[in-house]
């Protein structure tokens, strides 16, 4: 399974970053950085009847998809995307950091947090406490505990480490089990995550938030995940009870963001300053 060989590779890779020495140039970044903003409180201010939050994802290539855009590859810039998102409405970035199966970077969040207003979650294959402290040295307001990729004590741990360094969670759930283990070890968790993709075929399936949903109890804000590419998906995960969205490949090879993303969130037709399409290295 792809999740198995990320991880593997994600431990060999931090065994090769742990010293003290990196860990102390990490908590000087964080001193230098300011508090992060509300991810979690941005997204509930931004929800309306109709309308989610949008979540657009820095993304330039998957394990599953490759290049996002190979005709583009070499000019892709982080920042520009995401000042594209933030012109045409998103409310908040999703900054793939992963190299190895993504082609991210940290400096990628870095470089989104210092020149785009918006709030920024890490996305990352969290499982050492020193990804936390990366994260919060480079600028996340946010980042991602995928339930699938721990046991119950490192749900439990991360969470607590990363609100001790005042970043918000996106706790992602793939099945009941995931949700349910979610809601008994960190009942405090607001943001709950439902991805609609397989993590052993990869395909993708609405039906999951809409079967998931169920179980999350009011006062949480779900979050579906994969698999939205039109409005009709967007209505069908709003209509399950999610309150944002997270998109990248929709995004990312739309030819037209800003069209793309006012279809997204049901906007499409109101007047928008920014609506013209957005051409070659303006965006990628």
């Amino acid at each position: 399974m792809i999740l198995d060989r990320i991880l593997e590779h994600k431990k060999a890779e931090l065994r090769q970053k742990k010293s003290r020495g990196y860990m102390a140039e990490l908590k000087g970044k964080i001193a230098d950085r300011p508090v992060p903003s509300g991810f979690i409180k941005t997204l509930e201010e931004a929800h309306a009847p109709g309308s989610p939050a949008l979540i657009a994802e820095v993304k330039k290539a998957s394990p599953s998809q490759g290049l996002m855009r190979p005709e583009f590859a070499d000019l892709f810039d982080p920042v520009v995307l995401a000042n594209t998102y933030q012109e045409h409405g998103a409310s908040a970035v999703s900054v793939l950091t992963d190299q190895e199966f993504f082609q991210g970077h940290l400096d990628h969040m870095a470089r989104v947090k210092d020149h785009v207003g918006l709030p920024a979650l890490n996305k990352e294959f969290m499982i050492d406490d020193i990804q936390f402290y990366e994260a919060r040295a480079h600028g996340a307001d946010a980042v991602l505990l995928i339930v699938a990729a721990l046991d119950r004590i490192q749900l439990e741990d991360f969470y607590s480490t990363a609100k001790g360094l005042t970043l918000d969670v996106l706790v992602e759930t793939h099945n009941e089990s995931e949700v349910d283990r979610t809601l008994e070890r960190i009942p405090d968790a607001i943001l709950i995550g439902i991805n609609n993709r397989d993590l052993k075929t990869f395909s993708t399936d609405l039906s999951v938030t809409q079967r998931l949903a169920q179980r999350i109890p009011s006062g949480k804000v779900i979050v579906s995940e994969s698999g939205i590419h039109k409005r009709e998906d967007v209505v069908q995960v709003l209509e399950a009870g999610a309150k944002a969205i997270l998109v990248g490949e929709s995004l990312v090879r739309a030819d037209d963001i800003g069209a793309k993303i006012q279809d997204l969130r049901g906007t499409a037709g109101q007047e928008d300053d920014a609506s013209e399409p957005v051409q070659g290295t303006r965006w990628i």
